[in-house]
């Protein structure tokens, strides 16, 4: 049989619960690694996305008594997939160097957190609070579910090490995904933890769909132990490294009273608004005139007095040359006084 044959048996097969054994393979000497994470075989899961990851989390641990802390602002998806699971939410404030270390984190028995890119303020959590972060997990026995978004996309150093390369004593669920950086529409991720925990995962999901399409994994497969992943990421990397850099130079000369946190990559920014501006009648407003904005209201599980004056302005989709022209329009919106439709004095 020549070995296109044996390719497509692989693919037209019905695996049951197992995975590709050759998109495994390269997530542990490929992606893995460049996290400074070691796993074993039975240490891994093929997921079809991040969601599903968390989804599977939610059903193997959540209960009516299961207390997650999420980030505030933060992922909104973690939040009510849990909580559709009936977990109690515990939402912990995030700062300028992501989740805050605080007494509230004593009940949690999960603490889902993203540290490469915070969800939505795009901050990067620094090593000495990565090691806060752990040595805390020990000290009140809670179990970390980390979500390492965007992980690969740092366009001023150098990614900083992932919580589970950190993690000495079992204490971090690392999620990752292959489908923000590489096609959104292929829906892959994986899970790392230890061997109970994912087998607990994977007789889960052989109830849900068995598997995910075995010709998509074995394709990425294919994609990356050729080279063409890492290529690609150099690629992007610039692309978004040049994105990033046109974003931020026209914020700083246009709306510089908007910028609230200093990031080092990401594919947003998170800018609070001046006073007296509602987002979402700002982002309604803005959409008229050609330009997208996402409110940021999603992001925050409680009612907060500046909980409405906060958006997130996405740059991957955008060419250069058409960023500051957007962001011009945007602060020529909030010069103009005669536009009641953004203004509200409610929310102050």
């Amino acid at each position: 049989m020549s070995q296109r044959a044996g390719i497509v048996k692989d693919w037209i097969s019905d695996s049951i619960d197992n995975d590709d054994l050759a998109l495994v393979k390269q997530l542990q000497t490929n992606i893995l690694p460049k996290r400074s994470i070691q796993a074993s075989q039975d240490q891994i899961l093929i997921t079809i996305g991040t969601q599903n990851s968390l989804y599977l989390l939610a059903r193997l641990l959540g209960d009516k008594e299961t207390r997650l802390a999420v980030e505030e602002p933060g992922y909104p998806d973690v939040r009510n997939i849990f909580s559709s699971h009936g977990a109690i939410i515990v939402p912990i404030n995030v700062d300028c160097q992501g989740i805050e270390i605080n007494d509230k984190l004593k009940s949690c028995d999960y603490v889902y957190v993203t540290p490469g890119h915070q969800v939505p303020t795009n901050v990067t959590m620094p090593m000495q609070r990565r090691q806060a972060l752990l040595h805390a997990a020990e000290k009140y026995d809670f179990v970390i579910i980390e979500d390492d978004y965007e992980s690969e996309i740092n366009v001023l150093s150098q990614a900083s090490p992932s919580l589970k390369s950190l993690d000495t004593n079992g204490r971090v669920i690392y999620i990752g995904s292959l489908s923000k950086s590489l096609s959104p529409g292929l829906r892959l991720g994986y899970m790392v933890a230890d061997t109970p925990l994912i087998d607990a995962a994977r007789a889960l999901r052989r109830l849900m769909y068995r598997h995910p399409p075995a010709n998509n994994q074995r394709t990425c497969a294919l994609f990356i132990s050729l080279g063409y992943y890492d290529a690609y990421l150099r690629k992007l990397r610039k692309c978004y490294q040049q994105r990033w850099t046109t974003m931020r130079q026209a914020l700083m000369n246009h709306l510089p009273q908007c910028i609230t946190t200093a990031t080092v990559g990401g594919s947003a920014f998170w800018l609070k608004l001046p006073n007296h501006t509602d987002c979402e009648q700002f982002t309604a407003v803005a959409r008229d005139i050609g330009v997208l904005v996402e409110p940021g209201t999603i992001h925050f599980s409680r009612f907060q007095k500046d909980h409405r004056r906060y958006i997130r302005l996405g740059y991957s989709a955008i060419d250069s040359d058409k960023i500051e022209l957007g962001i011009k329009k945007l602060a020529q919106l909030l010069k103009d006084k005669a536009q009641p439709d953004i203004c509200t004095n409610k929310y102050d």
